[in-house]
């Protein structure tokens, strides 16, 4: 099979076996992790209900994550889908994965009466806003971020 043509993994919610692989993926993304610090970062997001960590799961090997959460915006009066990180391994990128983990972040969204989904991502990651524009999310603006101790 060539690249191409290979079927799409499989998208499945996280678990914490997943965790070493979920630490190499966010390493990917620049914001690597231990497999520990995943763990306890898988187990803290799955008994929340406005939150979903998804894998793209290619028979065994993860070729990607989505993680995503709902939240109330006061500004806008309406709650908000928050994607919180998407990353696809590079082996796999430009294979429909990205686009696959939209399209279920749009749907968990509208299940929970989400009114828009948000996005944020470094500004350094050209190919990424070319992604996101191509898949109908256009540059609304910046964001600022001062960091509290060491988080």
């Amino acid at each position: 099979m060539t690249q191409t043509s290979a079927p799409r993994p499989l998208l499945r919610p996280v678990l914490p076996s997943d965790a070493a692989a979920i630490g190499t993926l966010l390493g990917v993304l620049g914001y690597p992790c231990t497999r520990e610090e995943a763990l306890a970062r898988i187990q803290r997001a799955g008994p929340d209900p406005r939150q979903r960590v998804l894998v793209a799961d290619q028979h065994g090997e993860l070729a990607g994550l989505i993680a995503m959460n709902v939240r109330y915006s006061f500004v806008h009066g309406v709650d908000i889908c928050h994607i919180a990180a998407l990353v696809v391994a590079p082996n796999w990128q430009r294979r429909g994965i990205g686009q696959q983990f939209l399209h279920e972040a749009q749907r968990w969204a509208r299940a929970r009466n989400a009114a828009r989904i948000e996005v944020a991502s470094a500004t350094h990651r050209t190919d990424a806003h070319a992604f996101y524009r191509r898949c109908g999310y256009p540059e609304t603006g910046l964001r600022f971020v001062r960091r509290l101790g060491d988080a």
